[in-house]
């Protein structure tokens, strides 16, 4: 099959920017959903009082934000690995230092990506689970420590059924229309496997926006913005964007967008992991550093300690990090101050410069001309971030945003427009890299630029660039650079059947056509001959229909009996936790209440709930056990407790008079 030639002398070019205005709207209730790289959050439209606003949905904890963690229990199912329990969130990251191997975090930085990419090689060396090459298409995946292997997809989706189930039991109904929020800087086959996820997950993904532009709905509403330039910069966990936004009369335009989708809170954790295991090794020469990045238990400790010190250190000047018994009995400690991270991680820091550049020259628009400057995910409360920021733009940030949920928010504003709860809103976005296809000798011909609004449709005509040929194979391409082997493949379409011309006579109409999420669609057809091709770009990383039919029968099947268990455990965890925290204020003030004449009847109670729920979580499959017993023993306890501490307060009141 032979490639195309361009023919300069014809270009078609329809530019439907406007197609928005048109968009059909739905009447069920649409959620929106900030998938992010550390936490995660859900956002809807309430109406109070004739005023609609984007609320936050708590999750089952209270939390405005949920982990964006899911742990697999494999003892839960030593036989069968498809039948593991699975843990979501904060309950995923409770246990994730005794179980690291099967605790799945940050995989949004590995959705789309080919194993063999070196951002994923680099990953590799300091997560404490297992990336596996996928056989069949090249992609990387996640491996349980029994060897069950799923795709990012479908961790992803994991934590977006949680989210689902959330929102039902707060709103008190069925959810099934979302639009969920990517990087805008998520190139097409890591947007296509967010909507794989959200399909598995059993939602009707109406619209994949880019998460700058929803931070900018967000505050263009709520702040009453009519007019303005607005810059947002985005530092998550795993990814940076930056995009320049144009708000005019509720327009939403985005002039342009940069970024670095293997950029973020994350690359900041590794360099305090690799700064305290130097430290570590220096003050202990007889160990080695494989002794220590060997053991995933400890590497998920180092993790731990590591983050927690980074944002320690955006509200104080100085931090100790300590973690026992790092390897074998030897302890670690080490003080950094909030000067020795910047140094850590200045080059990271840095890595966010050019982007911003690149997208005011691309916006043609000068730093002082922005209006407000947006600070969004969790990096950007660091200090030294907010005056490099501060520097590029000439200007302090808005410190109005919580850079936490207003991507959420503005993905829910969109829900709102997409479903008619919120009129006189348009957003334009952009696609953020050049699309276009191979043609003789391996040159890139772009069809669409970057920073094009979309959705967008183009057609440019082709010819044969050989006598007598009867077919060309068009290959699709994202990228930035002349020759397409620098480039990314994402598609191929073959059309045959041309009527075999000279060179050059046939003409041959390639048109794209990209939707608002960011989805491309590309065809094919010969004038002379009538022969038509066409392909919907679905990249080797993304699930087939099938796949994903499968995978939600499957999911559907088990559901009734997923929700009962984890119903239980929650119940159980909860026991857990309540007991080990009596336990503790027992200790702390067993001066005050070990003369109380209940305070032994109650240790002994405690002895005996420990003991149930020992009993229960060595036969937790047996669903006849009654944990409603449990739960009632657990609630009097409570009770009980606080009256024990309300007496011995009494007793002492009275013995200091």
């Amino acid at each position: 099959m032979l490639k195309l030639g361009r023919l300069n002398c014809v270009k078609l070019n329809i530019n439907s920017r406007l197609r928005y205005s048109t968009s059909p709207q739905v009447a069920k209730k649409v959620i929106g959903i900030d998938l992010g790289t550390t936490n995660s959050a859900v956002a809807y439209i309430r109406d109070s009082n004739d005023k609609k606003s984007a609320t936050i949905i708590e999750n089952d904890e209270g939390q405005r934000t949920t982990p964006s963690i899911v742990a697999f229990d494999v003892k839960s199912s030593p036989q069968n690995k498809d039948q593991m329990k699975t843990l979501v969130g904060m309950a995923a990251k409770r246990q994730n230092a005794i179980n690291a191997e099967n605790t799945f975090f940050a995989t949004k930085r590995l959705i789309g990506r080919a194993f063999n990419d070196k951002e994923v090689q680099r990953d590799m060396a300091v997560m404490p689970y297992k990336i596996v090459k996928c056989e069949s298409n090249g992609q990387a995946y996640l491996s349980t420590s029994n060897g069950l292997v799923q795709s990012p997809s479908q961790i992803g989706s994991i934590l977006l059924q949680y989210l689902k189930q959330v929102s039902e039991e707060y709103l008190g109904e069925k959810v099934n229309l979302a639009v969920i929020t990517v990087p805008a800087y998520f190139n097409d086959s890591q947007r296509q496997a967010t909507k794989d996820a959200g399909k598995l997950a059993g939602l009707n993904v109406l619209r994949v926006i880019n998460e700058p532009t929803a931070a900018a709905l967000s505050f263009g509403i709520d702040d009453k913005r009519n007019n303005g330039l607005i810059a947002v910069y985005d530092l998550g966990g795993g990814t940076f964007d930056i995009s320049i936004l144009d708000i005019e009369d509720g327009v939403f335009e985005v002039r342009a967008t940069n970024g670095d989708t293997h950029l973020g809170g994350e690359d900041f954790d590794n360099v305090i992991v690799n700064h305290i295991i130097d430290t570590f090794i220096i003050e202990n020469p007889e160990i080695t550093r494989e002794l220590i990045t060997k053991n995933r238990e400890t590497m998920q400790r180092l993790k731990d300690v590591s983050e927690r010190a980074k944002i320690d250190l955006s509200h104080v000047k100085e931090t100790v990090i300590e973690l026992p018994f790092v390897y074998k009995s030897k302890h670690l400690r080490v003080s950094m101050t909030e000067e020795e991270l910047d140094n850590m991680t200045l080059s990271l820091i840095n890595r966010t410069i050019p982007p911003v550049k690149q997208a005011l020259k691309d916006a043609d628009i000068e730093p002082e001309n922005i209006d407000e400057v947006i600070l969004v995910g969790g990096m950007t409360r660091m200090p030294k971030i907010r005056s490099v920021v501060k520097d590029l733009f000439g200007r302090s940030p808005n410190s109005s945003v919580n850079p936490d949920e207003t991507v959420a928010l503005g993905a829910a504003i969109q829900g709102g427009v997409l479903s008619g709860e919120i009129k006189n809103v348009l957003l334009l976005d952009v696609t953020p890299l050049t699309l276009g296809i191979e043609t003789f000798g391996g040159a890139f011909s772009p069809l669409i630029p970057r920073n094009t609004t979309v959705p967008v449709k183009k057609t440019e005509i082709f010819s044969t660039g050989v006598d007598g040929q009867t077919g060309v194979d068009i290959k699709v391409f994202q990228g930035e650079r002349g020759l397409v082997r620098n480039n990314k493949l994402i598609g191929d379409l073959k059309l045959t059947g041309i009527t075999p011309l000279p060179k050059g006579i046939p003409q041959i109409y390639v048109t794209f056509d990209i939707d608002a999420d960011g989805i491309i669609n590309v065809s094919a057809a010969e004038k002379s001959s009538g022969k038509e091709q066409s392909i919907t770009v679905i990249p080797n990383s993304g699930l087939s229909e099938q796949e994903i039919a499968k995978l939600i029968e499957e999911a559907n099947s088990n559901r009734a009996q997923d929700n009962a268990i984890r119903q239980r455990l929650e119940l159980i965890s909860k026991a857990d936790i309540m007991i080990s925290d009596t336990e503790n204020l027992f200790k702390r003030y067993e001066n005050l209440i070990s003369s109380e004449k209940e305070f032994p009847k109650i240790v002994e109670d405690i002895k005996a709930l420990r003991q149930a729920i020992k009993d229960f979580k060595a036969n937790e499959n047996d669903m006849s056990i009654d944990v409603n017993e449990i739960k009632k023993a657990t609630d009097a306890l409570q009770g009980r407790a606080l009256k024990l501490f309300q007496s011995a307060t009494k007793n002492q009141q009275k013995q200091g008079k």
